[in-house]
């Protein structure tokens, strides 16, 4: 059985968010998705707590407050830290990705160029969150 998420995408790129959009239209389950374009404003929507997110999909590369910086915040939150964080981005520097694990993500992901690939990743990524047992 399929769990409905609610999702915080926190990314800067227009033309990512509308091919994030695309893709959930697609894979037809109507997660609830929050978007943010960059770090702080994600803050502000979780600082709110109007609705919690089962995961969050964080890009690392915004401007104001960068996935890295967002990232430490969040681990350092007694309220937030059990929040799944997967690090979706372009970025395949190896001490990108080691920083991150350090910190405490779930996972990492690098974006694929092609929309099909784009498309089942994101399908198995959100598949496997909404049959994972979250708090």
């Amino acid at each position: 059985m399929v769990k409905l998420l609610n999702i915080l995408f926190v990314e800067d790129d227009s033309i990512e968010v509308m091919m994030f959009n695309r893709v959930i239209q697609k894979i037809g389950i109507n997660h609830k998705l929050i978007e943010a374009n960059n770090g702080e404003i994600a803050l502000e929507i979780l600082n709110k707590k109007e609705i919690i997110p089962d995961i969050i999909l964080l890009d690392l590369n915004m401007p104001k407050l960068n996935g890295i910086e967002f990232l430490k915040i969040i681990k350092n939150n007694e309220e937030l830290k059990h929040v799944p964080i997967i690090i979706f981005t372009t970025s395949n520097n190896h001490r990108d990705i080691s920083n991150c694990y350090k910190i405490g993500i779930a996972g990492y992901i690098i974006k694929p160029l092609k929309y099909d690939d784009y498309l089942v990743l994101v399908q198995k990524t959100l598949e496997y969150w909404s049959c994972n047992e979250l708090m």
